[in-house]
């Protein structure tokens, strides 16, 4: 804030423009699979990609460098989003189903990894000056995108030697039409669950015009899918319940997740007193779990099903979850690190398994699609579950807030009772992750046995 001479919420563009992006052009992914050549389709994104971090990285020190930083961070969101769908895509092309479970679950321990060690990275960047291998590394905001802008020119120069066609293509017709309802849709009714956070769910131009204008394109868009013979995007998948199922509770995953993940970092830094890089060190067991247990889901899949996996999985997660609604100010650091371990395993147990038995209901000639239209319900879950938490926690911490004039009259009666009411908001917070793992559990009872058709 202070390099770009910006306020907080200004700040939060960065994010709330990474999320709209990213989300918009999920809806894009299964159209670009089937059109263009796999090979072509993905070094263009990781040109993309590699631009956009860039941008964000040269961004002058300036106010006027601030556009030009948000330009590069939706260029970076625009690649991301369809590099996650089409990642499943082609996984569940080129394996068969026995073996599409393990290399799913190889893919799982790369997505639970970075963003849990990403935050960690950039606190020890930004903690103090460090020397590695005798180079002087600065802590300059700027250096948090070195280390990606180098794995990402990595990425494309082996996709350059080593990257075939494997998605089979075809021809589909342009469709503009579906194509701007697609994301101007998906856009309003992102953007509008992004303000609610700081507008609350009643305001008429920040909330309810993007957002109810968002959900009729988006019916629109899918009415107009079910008339054309060949859809920009399929989305009779959803009429499968063998993939609906499985997505539902993978949104489910997502909710339940959020709920503790989005208030999490606040609680240790602003009750407990740890720095970012503390923080992160808090939370780094459970990511490593996550990361490492992501593999052995695909294997137990393949052993004793998705029921069982999801069943013990949601156990755990409402295990883990349950001692976050009693937490307090006195809290160790060191039982938030173990508990929060505890709801990582279950989530990396049927996180991937249910994304693969989604995939199995279809052949692989509609992974794209199937894959594009998991990727989407995911992220409008977890656009739900951000806006309605942002929303519920706001609101309780300014019911239980002191009033002002408190703060003069007895400053230390107002810090304690500042303090009380974060705390009932964050309590809120994690109850509503909670609801949604005890939901989650049930609806996974409706699973089929693992060889019952």
């Amino acid at each position: 804030m202070k390099a770009f001479q910006i306020s907080f919420s200004t700040a939060q563009q960065a994010t709330t423009w990474f999320l709209l992006v990213n989300g918009a052009v999920v809806p894009l992914s299964a159209y670009l699979a089937i059109k263009f050549p796999t090979k072509w389709l993905l070094l263009g994104l990781d040109v993309l990609l590699l631009a956009g971090m860039l941008i964000s990285y040269a961004a002058p020190s300036a106010t006027n460098g601030w556009w030009l930083f948000i330009a590069g961070r939706i260029m970076a969101a625009a690649a991301f989003g369809i590099l996650l769908p089409l990642m499943q895509t082609i996984i569940a092309t080129i394996f068969p189903p026995k073996q599409m479970a393990v290399a799913m679950g190889l893919s799982g321990l790369v997505v639970g990894l970075a963003p849990a060690l990403g935050p960690i990275l950039s606190g020890w960047i930004l903690s103090r000056n460090h020397r590695l291998f005798g180079l002087l590394i600065s802590h300059s905001w700027r250096n948090i995108f070195l280390v990606p802008i180098i794995l990402v020119a990595c990425m494309l120069i082996l996709a350059i030697f080593q990257m075939k066609d494997v998605l089979p293509n075809r021809a589909v017709p342009r469709d503009f039409t579906s194509l701007s309802l697609s994301l101007v849709g998906f856009s309003s009714l992102l953007l509008g669950l992004t303000n609610v956070a700081t507008v609350g769910w009643w305001n008429i131009p920040a909330v309810l015009v993007p957002g109810i204008s968002g959900l009729l394109l988006i019916c629109v868009f899918i009415h107009r899918q079910l008339r054309l013979d060949i859809p920009f995007l399929n989305v009779r998948v959803f009429l499968n319940k063998a993939f609906t199922l499985p997505t539902v509770l993978v949104v489910l995953v997502m909710m339940a997740m959020y709920g503790v993940e989005m208030m999490l970092p606040t609680y240790l830094q602003n009750i407990l007193g740890l720095t970012p890089f503390q923080s992160g060190l808090t939370l780094l067991g459970g990511a490593l779990f996550m990361g490492g247990l992501s593999p052995v889901s695909g294997f137990l899949f393949n052993r004793v099903g998705v029921r069982r996996l999801a069943l013990f999985g949601f156990s755990l997660l409402t295990l883990g979850t349950l001692p976050f609604a009693f937490i307090t100010t006195t809290t160790s650091a060191r039982l938030i690190g173990i508990i929060y371990a505890l709801r990582l395993i279950g989530i990396a147990l049927v996180m991937m398994p249910l994304t693969i038995s989604a995939m199995n209901a279809f052949p692989q000639s509609m992974a794209a699609h199937a894959s594009t239209a998991n990727n989407m319900a995911r992220q409008l879950g977890a656009s739900v579950a951000v806006a309605l938490l942002s929303s519920v926690t706001q609101n309780i911490i300014s019911q239980h807030m002191p009033t002002g004039q408190l703060k003069v009259t007895n400053p230390v009666a107002y810090a304690g009772q500042t303090l009380a009411a974060s705390m009932a908001g964050f309590r809120v917070s994690f109850c509503i992750g909670l609801v949604f793992a005890v939901v989650g559990l049930g609806v996974a009872w409706f699973l089929k046995p693992k060889g019952e058709n």
